[in-house]
Order: structure tokens, then sequence, then C-alpha cells
């Protein structure tokens, strides 16, 4: 269950915009699952009445589509392509630029990002634990990073147990949802009639105290558990382990590596949606009148022909290699790194993978010994 069940209050239904209000009044601006494009993205919303109600997105492989939800609950979504890491790890932005002054000097400033202080509402688990692997690289002693630690303090994350999982989920298996257990301000499990609500910060529990909630009962915190569980026992796909780092390097030249390689399409979708990718280019873009410069950062993916160019030839020239760079990063020396896998079992890569490949049957596949 959520981190302090003993401390729960119980938001009905009909009280959640008060909930989007309160952190209105406290000058967030906020965040929530809203439809474009076809797919569940987290937008502003402009009133504390905007969050929607019914939406369901059914994923497989290579396919995310949209779907209607009979119960009419706020959260009955699994998640959308955009998890936490666009209001952190910002896209494209300047790091520091360069300008000539009147005496041809170079004179040179660090870029510093305007930050809004931002709610996301509706923050699944999986999310939560890759926002923790974004804070140990981003964040990490010696090495921090300004314009992320910027957008990081300015976040109040309000999570949500998942109900409803994806058929492409499989958080469980990473030990990393299906509920939230830490790295929240306000934590909410959806029931038929309201929220069980919990507070995981001090800032956290200021909003909940200023909500006057009555104490969830006995009853309600039990069902908010049964749900988790059930969505837990609900998703069909795994990973074999949460170890496995030896398995994926004994078997660097598998011909499965091959098989795979001839599917992929190297467009850099699994890690443009993936919450925990956090490869990145920087470059230089000078003004035409040759008077200034900035230097910039942008997302960047190892399935770029460029990510593995050194000088004069290139580390990882095809596409089984680039795919095997990500693949035994994210499994196996990601464990070397930060003492554990950088999957968390969302599910994105699967979904919105164009021909539709799946990594946990790769891994299956790849550790298992299985055919080809």
């Amino acid at each position: 269950m959520f981190s302090r069940p003993d401390h729960a209050g119980f938001l009905p239904l009909a009280q959640l915009p008060s909930l989007i209000a309160e952190l209105m009044a406290l000058g967030y601006q906020c965040l929530g699952p809203t439809r474009e494009n076809g797919a569940i993205v987290m937008r502003e919303l402009e009133s504390p009445n905007d969050l929607p109600r019914g939406l369901q997105a059914e994923q497989a492989p290579g396919r995310y589509r949209l779907t209607s939800d009979p119960h009419k609950r706020y959260f009955a979504w699994a998640n959308g392509p955009q998890a936490i890491k666009p209001q952190t790890f910002a896209p494209q932005e300047s790091l520091w630029r360069v300008e000539r002054d009147a005496a041809g000097h170079l004179q040179f400033a660090a870029v510093q990002p305007a930050v809004t202080r931002q709610a996301i509402i509706g923050v699944r688990a999986c999310d939560l634990a890759a926002l923790a692997l974004q804070d140990a690289h981003f964040l990490r002693e010696g090495r921090r990073d300004p314009q992320y630690a910027q957008r990081r303090d300015q976040l109040f994350l309000v999570a949500v147990q998942c109900a409803e999982p994806a058929a492409t989920c499989f958080c469980a298996s990473t030990g990393d949802g299906p509920t939230p257990t830490a790295g929240y301000d306000l934590a909410l499990a959806e029931l038929a009639d309201g929220f069980v609500t919990v507070a995981g910060s001090d800032r956290g529990e200021a909003v909940l105290n200023g909500l006057k909630l009555a104490p969830a009962t006995a009853q309600q915190i039990e069902a908010a558990r049964q749900q988790g569980q059930a969505a837990a026992a609900a998703q069909t796909r795994s990973l074999p382990g949460r170890h496995l780092r030896d398995s994926l390097m004994s078997r660097l030249e598998h011909p499965r590596w091959d098989a795979v390689a001839a599917r992929c399409l190297a467009c850099g979708n699994c890690t443009a949606v993936c919450p925990t990718c956090f490869c990145h280019a920087e470059a230089d873009i000078p003004a035409l009148d040759g008077g200034r410069s900035e230097h910039v950062r942008s997302w960047d993916s190892c399935f770029g022909e460029a990510h593995g160019h050194l000088h004069g030839f290139n580390v990882r020239a095809d596409i089984r290699s680039r795919y095997r760079q990500w693949l035994t990063h994210k499994l196996a020396t990601w464990h070397d790194q930060f003492g554990r896998s950088g999957c968390v079992g969302c599910g994105r890569c699967i979904a919105w993978c164009p021909v539709g490949i799946d990594l946990t049957e790769e891994v299956a596949v790849l550790t298992e010994g299985g055919q080809p």
C-alpha cells in the first residue's frame, strides 16, 4: 500500500477539483491528462474542473488507441507516451551563450531556464521510479545539473495507483508498481466514490491538511490495497528477473540480435518515450552575424548513427550493435552505474515501437536460450 496508510484521508469524487484548486492557489501550474492527437498527454489544466473522465487507452505492440471507460473514472488509463521526463530534462534547451562585446572580446554566460512551479496530476508508480533514476544521474554528487535541478525542485507530484494496467505493462516484475510507494507529494487510489489519499512529503502534508478530509476507513484502505494487488496480477508481461546483467552480457553474440535488427528501424521512438533514457547531444548554434552563439543540449538516441561516431570511425555502425547497446545498457550495465536495472516496466517502448518489437519477448529469448 502507500507509504503511510495509517495517515490516509478520503477525498470524495466531487471534491477532486478542490485539490486542483488548492494547488493552483499555491501558485502551481497544474498539468493533467489531456486527449491530444489520439493519445493521453500531460497538458496545463486551465481550471480545476478541466480534468477529463472516462478515458482509457488500449495498448499492444506497435499499437495505442484511446477508448472509453464505462465507469467514467478519472484515472482508468495506464500511461501515455509522456512521463515526467520532459518536465525535468528538457527536450531542447540552451546551457550557455557567448557574445562578442564592443571591444571584440568574447563574454560567456550560463543560461538558466525560466522555471514555473508545476504540479503533475496522475503520475504513475513506474514514472516515480524512473524519476528516481533520473535524479541519480542528473543530481549526483559533484555533477549536479543546474537546469535539471531547478525544474526538479519546483515539481509537486500527485501520484495515482494504476487500477487498469495496459497489456504492455510489466511494472510488477520490475518491482516498480502498480501502487506508488515513494517519491510523491500526494498519492491517490481511485475507488468508486472517491480517493484514498496520503501525503509523501511535507508539502503534500500541508496540501492534504488544507483539504480537511475525513480519515479513510479501514474498508477503503483495504479496497485500495486489493485493487493494487489485482492490477499487479492482471499484468501478462514480465521480465525474467530483476538482475539480468550477467545473463545478457554473456550472450553478446546470440543470433537473436540479428533477428531483432532485421525488424528494428532505428527510429529512436523507444528512447524518446522511455522515462529513464537520458542520452543527449550538444551543439553550438551561431548567429548569422557572428556576434553570438548558443550552446544547446537536445535529446538524442543511441539508435542514431551519429551517437556512436568517434573521430574517424563509428563504434556502432549497424542497427544490430545499436539495439544491443540500448538493451544491454538498460537492463545490464545500469546495475554497475545505479545499482538496479534502468527499466521500470512502463511498456511504452513496446506500444510506441512502429514495428511492435516487444522488449520482454526479446529478453526472454536472450536469457533463456530460446530459439531465435
